[in-house]
């Protein structure tokens, strides 16, 4: 498939749901205050108290001339998912087992019109990683230097300011299926999958519609190997939206509590709990505008080692549109493609097939 078709078939095509997985449970947190009341509305701000983590080293983004309030201010959160099995820490390849990010998106929030864009970042995306001075796959800023990392890379990418994190394990996604009582999908044909602890051959799914557990629900998520990438996504995409409907209905509600939990014991934000309460106006919108779009581009070979390098003129139209949307000011120079730099690591491929979603 040539350039112009591939742009032609993937514009404006809206982001695979699977990286909803890591904004649905901040939204629940926030969302399931407005459903009954007092009890989940402490329970959320506990959990959110003990998510906090201030990122070290970094006040606000360098591309603000203040700190932002959002209650009055246009922000952006970065959503960095992380598999943190102990296995794949030790297996890693990062001082001190320190994982990669799998997925990682950014949301852009106008307070004006409560509007959100939703922009995903493929994990090999060639990018700029200020934390080792070097161009690498974007997914090791954060075992370079944990989110810090991971949010100065995505500014020196997309070009606009970073102000909050939220990272989630993906552990996440297997509880909050189980506190659902499981979620419905359509398996296309027999998996035999690996465990969340990487023991193969563990999980074996049937081909047919069937209500899936955590454990199960991963591996329906994780298979590749089968078909391709693309399939995938729209699995995960599958899973997902099981998950909103089953979140939605009237028997659920009283499992939010659980949800909740599931969702705190996996989490880490900068944002306190008074910040995250500014965003209930965007949650209970019925009208809530949400834009997505993932930053496309085309697999090049540097040194033997894959990467996806982004289309130069497609990466200056994302980050205009992500400054307008913040209500920035754009930019005086066009963007320049994120090509390879020397003195990029081209010693070592340290990204793993097997171990990355």
């Amino acid at each position: 498939m040539d350039r112009k078709t591939y742009k032609k078939n993937r514009k404006n095509k809206r982001i695979r749901k699977r990286m909803m997985l890591i904004g649905v449970p901040l939204f629940l947190l926030i969302a399931s205050g407005l459903v009954y009341g007092g009890y989940l509305y402490t329970k959320a701000q506990n959990v959110a108290n003990d998510s906090f983590e201030e990122v070290e080293g970094r006040e606000q983004s360098n591309l603000r001339e203040k700190e932002v309030d959002p209650d009055i201010d246009n922000v952006s959160v970065l959503f960095l998912g992380v598999d943190g099995s102990e296995s794949r820490e030790n297996a890693s390849g990062f001082e001190n087992g320190t994982t990669r990010t799998d997925a990682i998106i950014l949301a852009t929030l106008n307070n004006d019109d409560k509007s959100v864009k939703l922009t995903s970042i493929p994990r090999d995306t060639l990018a700029y990683i200020p934390e080792v001075g070097r161009e690498d796959k974007i997914n090791h800023a954060h075992a370079f230097g944990g989110p810090k990392a991971s949010m100065e890379a995505v500014e020196e990418l997309l070009n606009v300011p970073v102000d909050y994190y939220v990272r989630m394990n993906f552990y996440a996604f297997m509880d909050v299926v189980d506190a659902l009582g499981g979620v419905e999908v359509d398996v296309p044909f027999d998996m035999t999958e690996m465990n969340s602890e990487d023991k193969k051959n563990a999980i074996i799914l049937n081909e047919g519609t069937q209500t899936v557990n955590g454990e199960e629900a991963l591996a329906f998520v994780r298979s590749r190997y089968q078909d391709s990438d693309i399939a995938r996504g729209g699995r995960q995409q599958e899973v997902i939206e099981a998950i909103l409907t089953k979140s939605k209905s009237v028997g659920s509600i009283n499992k939010y509590a659980d949800v909740i939990d599931a969702v705190g014991d996996n989490m880490k934000t900068n944002m306190r709990f008074s910040e995250m309460r500014s965003f209930i106006t965007y949650a209970a919108n019925s009208d809530l505008n949400v834009d997505s779009q993932t930053l496309q581009g085309e697999g090049v070979y540097y040194n033997n080692i894959y990467y996806y390098e982004a289309y130069a003129d497609q990466l200056a139209e994302v980050q205009s549109d992500l400054r307008e949307h913040l209500d920035l000011p754009l930019a005086a120079q066009e963007s320049e493609s994120s090509g390879f730099s020397s003195e990029a690591d081209s010693s070592e491929d340290l990204y793993d097939e097997e171990n990355n979603w």
